[in-house]
């Protein structure tokens, strides 16, 4: 190793110095790195006391210590239930009355001519704000590890992935967008026996600019998070995935209800207005690939990123077609849609982005560090009391997370009765069932959460691109579901509380 003779001068060069290097051999080193200390982190070892008594006018021996940057991820700050409750709580809140304005959109445009004529709107919304939520959650647990790793420190960092992201999730939107407005078309030709085509082109056009310039927008501000996060000393995993979606479903219900009320104005006088978009979108898509293929950061998530997002939106269409089919019975429901959904969703998107960061941290891809003699498969299958009430990081979250739940939903659901009517209580008992329901989904997300990251990591699964799409789906068919078979209770026992937005 040759050292530079300008910063420790010609008598430190003829000392019997001892260089230690610790630094590791990169795969492929340069032979251009004519004076690597001065990119080392170099650490002075004290002297012994016999070298000082005896040095002979000479300089001291020291002991150097190189490190390479990069060899080391950024030290890990412990964190308290305290940091991670008021990291999660806060961004949590300010998400939580984002879905709240987005049910009572969505309760308001249930009834406008466009969603009561062309009714597969309806089973596309959930699979729409499932895709947007996939996108941007997934957007925002892979910046948020690469952050943690110290990999978007320099703006020229922070610019390449940013731009590599964008333009990626673009590629995305655009052709999931496409299909999940296919999907919504052959399921409500199964229900009715019948295909419009002008309804079919209104469906596809108004799904195609939702998601494009959704995905654009909160694709920024979560970029812009996680930068100002890491500029504030603040975990982004805490904070990232929650603002993603905090503006996420009411934006991505106004688009599309702004959209397709336009685009159902112009049938019969500028048929041929929702055709140009959808091809117009459709010829862009080379273009993205070509601009996502050309980022390093990107490259990977291209070839193999598309499983998840497409299975993602076939389970949240599940989900829409049962949405579609309560509606017709209980009108109430769907203002609290958006909150069940979009709570769930954000809670185990925080876990998921904060164990694939921890994964990232401690092994590579495909290696799993077990604890003494234990087999990898107990590390991935646990029990769900060592999930909930053991004493590891992840446990620890898991209860923290948990803690949300009741007075997160408590706030949300009377801010929503409130807004709604403001003379009206809710029953006791439509409160107790739909907390319970509520419950149930947060815990059963963060189980699988935790095996299904495990399971995807030893398998060389980057569960930063792939956990999220299906774990956010999963909480919209489970949320929807548990929040049918509550209200569909209620309905049974005889609570003739039941909120319904006709009686306000």
């Amino acid at each position: 190793m040759e050292l530079c003779k300008e910063n420790y001068g010609p008598n430190a060069m003829e000392s019997h110095n001892l260089i230690n290097s610790t630094a590791k051999a990169h795969e492929d080193p340069s032979p251009s790195d004519a004076c690597i200390v001065s990119d080392m982190e170099l650490t002075l070892v004290s002297p012994t006391s016999e070298t000082n008594d005896n040095d002979n006018g000479r300089l001291p021996d020291v002991v150097v210590e190189a490190k390479l940057p990069g060899d080391d991820v950024p030290e890990q700050i412990q964190e308290t239930y305290f940091s991670i409750a008021i990291q999660v709580f806060i961004p949590f809140l300010i998400a939580g009355f984002g879905m709240v304005f987005a049910g009572l959109v969505l309760d308001r445009i249930q009834h406008w001519p466009v969603f009561e004529k062309v009714t597969e709107l309806v089973i596309l919304i959930p699979a729409l704000l499932g895709l947007k939520g996939n996108l941007e959650m997934t957007l925002a647990s892979r910046l948020s590890t690469q952050a943690n790793l110290g990999h978007m420190d320099t703006p020229k960092q922070q610019l390449s992935m940013i731009i590599g992201n964008l333009t990626l999730i673009q590629c995305q939107a655009i052709v999931v967008g496409f299909l999940g407005s296919v999907v919504a078309v052959v399921m409500g030709a199964i229900k009715s026996n019948d295909v419009e085509l002008d309804h079919a082109y209104l469906l596809c056009a108004s799904s195609l600019v939702t998601v494009s310039i959704a995905s654009l927008v909160l694709g920024l501000i979560t970029a812009g998070v996680i930068v100002l996060s890491r500029l504030c000393h603040i975990n982004p995993d805490n904070v990232a995935t929650p603002i993603a979606a905090s503006l996420g479903d009411i934006t991505s219900l106004a688009l599309l209800s702004w959209v397709a009320t336009l685009l159902y104005k112009s049938i019969g006088t500028h048929d041929w207005l929702a055709p140009l978009i959808i091809a117009a979108y459709i010829l862009a898509i080379p273009l993205w690939i070509w601009i996502a293929k050309r980022n390093l950061q990107t490259r990977d998530v291209l070839y193999n990123g598309w499983t998840p997002v497409v299975g993602a939106m076939l389970i949240s269409s599940m989900g829409g077609l049962i949405l579609d089919f309560m509606v017709s019975r209980f009108e109430g429901i769907a203002v609290f849609q958006p909150v069940i959904n979009g709570v769930g969703g954000n809670l185990v998107a925080v876990q998921a982005s904060r164990i694939s960061t921890a994964l990232h941290k401690q092994s590579v891809l495909g290696v799993l560090s077990a604890v003494g003699n234990e087999d990898e498969d107990t590390v991935i299958f646990i029990s769900p009391v060592a999930a909930f009430w053991g004493k590891g990081t992840h446990a620890r979250t898991t209860r923290v997370l948990m803690a949300m739940v009741l007075p997160g939903h408590l706030i949300f659901i009377y801010t929503i009765d409130y807004m709604k009517s403001g003379d009206t209580q809710l029953s006791s008992l439509f409160v107790i069932v739909y907390l319970c329901a509520a419950t149930m989904q947060v815990a059963t997300l963060l189980y699988v959460a935790y095996i299904m990251i495990h399971w995807m990591w030893k398998r060389k699964i980057d569960p930063d691109n792939s956990a999220i799409p299906y774990l956010t789906s999963m909480g919209d068919l489970l949320g929807i579901s548990l929040l049918a078979i509550a209200f569909q209770f209620l309905y049974l026992v005889g609570d003739h509380e039941i909120p319904d937005p006709g009686e306000g």
